[in-house]
């Protein structure tokens, strides 16, 4: 039998590495799967619009964002969490910026990948949890974090929310100074898949994912992982580690109801969506 493709999309970070060294290690097309990955450098905002587009079968992206864009009309599903616990958000300005206090940034520009990505629900949410209101001309699209660095040190931009390991980099090397951190108060990746796959594939789609969560397993018993992550990503060994050491994956496809319940909650509070709105079936029941 035929293997059968699934375009599957993730941002270029190493919470994805479980997939790649799955991919790499022929693990997919062992399960009947053709994986076909694809970087998607926007974030949540740009896989959204993906799926929406049917330039992708399924992503791995914020677990806020993809709620927020099914709410909104998006034609997919969520099919299983896959980072179970919280992102943490790194708050960053640019070097020659004069702000210092992380309370002090609500009244300042942001920069954010795309509206309803990330970058800009987080920054929304931390705000009203703190009692205030951010207004949209606030914020400027730079679309990823080699459009924030430009425009931080120009001061076009005064604060830019990304997750806290990938910025690291940039905040060792002066590029970037971090002001503040937020964690997110629910788990942080989901795996969302079109309606059209999961009517037409659903087979495939269940290989995928227990091929995803037989690898996540494993990744989490790796005692070279630390070493490699290093490695790929350029990043130090003790930042490696305290990420590691923090992260969990998830290894089945169930999905907290109560946490979708958290979620739709905060985003209702900070008005991403609003209160009388309709909430859909938000996670594909399987047959």
């Amino acid at each position: 039998m035929e293997n059968v493709k699934i375009r599957l999309g993730g941002v270029p970070e190493h919470f994805n590495l479980p997939i790649h060294l799955a991919k790499e290690r022929g693990v997919f097309s062992s399960r009947g799967v053709d994986l076909e990955w694809t970087d998607f450098g926007g974030g949540t905002g740009q896989m959204t619009k993906a799926l929406r587009e049917n330039e992708v079968d399924a992503c791995i992206l914020l677990t806020e964002g993809m709620i927020t864009d099914i709410v909104k009309g998006n034609p997919s599903k969520i099919i299983s969490e896959y980072v179970t616990t919280p992102l943490t958000w790194g708050i960053h300005t640019g070097v020659k910026n004069d702000l210092m206090n992380y309370r002090d940034i609500f009244d300042k520009n942001y920069a954010i990948s795309r509206f309803g990505s990330g970058s800009h629900l987080m920054a929304i949410v931390d705000a009203e949890s703190k009692g205030h209101k951010l207004n949209k001309d606030q914020f400027k699209v730079i679309k990823n974090i080699d459009g924030a660095l430009p425009s931080l040190e120009s001061l076009e931009t005064d604060v830019f929310y990304w997750e806290k390991y990938t910025t690291k980099p940039y905040v060792d090397s002066g590029e970037l100074r971090r002001i503040g951190e937020y964690n997110t108060p629910w788990p942080c990746f989901v795996i969302a898949a079109t309606d059209k796959i999961l009517k037409e594939q659903p087979d495939s789609i269940i290989r995928m994912l227990r091929t995803i969560h037989d690898e996540c397993d494993k990744f989490m018993h790796d005692d070279t992982i630390v070493k490699m992550v290093s490695e790929r990503y350029d990043q130090k060994i003790k930042d490696v580690e305290r990420w590691y050491n923090s992260t969990e994956w998830a290894i089945h496809g169930w999905v907290s109801e109560k946490m979708m319940k958290s979620v739709i909650y905060h985003l209702q509070q900070a008005e991403i969506i609003s209160a009388d709105e309709k909430i859909p079936d938000l996670v594909w029941k399987r047959k």
